[in-house]
């Protein structure tokens, strides 16, 4: 998110590599201050141990994928693949990363508020182990969720599909217990549609991909779309998120945009001072309610359709008007309910009648407005009472 970023690249000099300090001393968290947007230099496992039990609401892990690569990958043209060949994703055994998945998922889990959330995204190689050692330490998985590559890396030797997806698991701390999910939000940009669990975006690239020397500065970036997904689903405004793999900065950038608050941990300080570059490179906005507050219905105020006739918003006998249309009315009688054709019952169940179908009354039935003669939604009437409310 550099202001001014050059085609293709954000960083033209490779940053310092010495060891950065953390953002805030052990001894501060470890009294219960977390250290709100900040990145810790360490083993996620080790840093964790000092941040106060359930005091974080969200958690993004994209940890290494123990991709088990056996050698050099070569494109038909003869250049070499810049594949994931790092120190930090090679493990010896499927039972030492079972144990390294172990022991993050159990740090991670300790400092996950009871109605907290954890993300994590694998590929074939480690998402089947990472699903077994989070129903194995407590989490309930909600959703797996296909994140479909638009533009993938083929199979330049010819021998498999193109591996053209990764697997996100989203999994509360505890079965049952309430946890955070901005249906709405998602609906609202899926142009109305509800949100289904197969995410297109494309890999990470062009301006967005970070690159030292115009080499890829991360293996496995991830594009900031899809954590702006992960982060409007799954938090509010003010919430606390820890990514434990921070790598370049992906989740704390995206986070800084949102409004949450993150925390980030690091192995590598050559990741650290990119990440920490790219954020500062961030534009936040002053936080205002209207712009950044998700409003879902279940959350509004219950307002029984009884009290419009009880505060005098609409009258025994009133004709309301299905769908605005003029043709479609019925009588509302002095209890509530509504009289179509013989037949008595709610708005819903009326407007059930009619549409032979699921039916949200409060935005099927119209009124007629006596002061403008115009046709408005009972649902105006509805928020009207909850405003005054709020001024009690």
């Amino acid at each position: 998110m550099s202001a001014n970023p050059e085609p293709d690249t954000q960083f033209l000099q490779a940053p310092e590599t010495e060891t950065p300090p953390a953002f805030a001393s052990p001894a501060a968290y470890a009294a219960g201050q977390l250290p709100l947007d900040s990145i810790l230099v360490g083993d996620c496992r080790e840093v964790l141990e000092g941040f106060p039990p359930e005091s974080v609401d969200l958690i993004f892990a994209d940890p290494p994928y123990n991709l088990q690569l056996q050698q050099e990958l070569w494109r038909p043209n003869l250049t070499l693949v810049d594949a994931v060949d790092d120190d930090w994703d090679q493990f010896a055994s499927f039972a030492e990363y079972d144990k390294f998945t172990r022991e993050w998922l159990s740090a991670c889990r300790r400092v996950l508020k009871p109605t907290g959330a954890l993300w994590s995204i694998g590929t074939y190689h480690n998402v089947f182990r990472l699903g077994s050692a989070l129903q194995d330490l407590g989490f309930w998985i909600l959703n797996d969720v296909t994140w479909i590559k638009s533009n993938p890396m083929p199979n330049f030797r010819g021998v498999r599909f193109t591996n053209a997806h990764e697997t996100l698991l989203w999994a509360q701390k505890e079965k049952g217990a309430r946890y955070t999910f901005n249906y709405q939000a998602m609906k609202s940009v899926n142009e109305e549609l509800q949100m289904r669990s197969d995410w297109t975006f494309p890999i990470c690239s062009g301006r967005e991909r970070l690159k030292v020397n115009g080499q890829k500065a991360h293996p496995t970036q991830k594009p900031e779309a899809l954590l702006y997904r992960v982060l409007l689903a799954s938090s509010n405004p003010g919430d606390v998120v820890l990514d434990p793999f921070f790598g370049t900065g992906t989740t704390g950038a995206v986070a800084k945009r949102l409004q949450r608050y993150f925390i980030g941990i690091e192995k590598n300080p050559f990741y650290v001072d990119l990440a920490r570059q790219r954020i500062e490179d961030v534009r936040q906005l002053d936080f205002d309610p209207a712009v950044f507050a998700l409003t879902s219905p279940r959350r509004l105020e219950r307002i029984p359709f009884g009290l419009l006739l009880e505060n005098g918003y609409l009258d025994p006998g009133e004709l309301l008007y299905f769908a605005a249309s003029p043709d479609l009315t019925a009588r509302l009688m002095s209890d509530g309910s509504l009289e179509f054709h013989g037949q008595r019952g709610s708005i819903h169940q009326i407007g059930r009648l009619i549409r032979q179908g699921p039916c949200n009354g409060w935005e099927a039935w119209c009124y007629r407005d006596a002061s403008t003669g115009r046709l408005e939604s009972i649902d105006r009437l509805r928020q009207e009472i909850r405003e005054l409310n709020k001024k009690v």
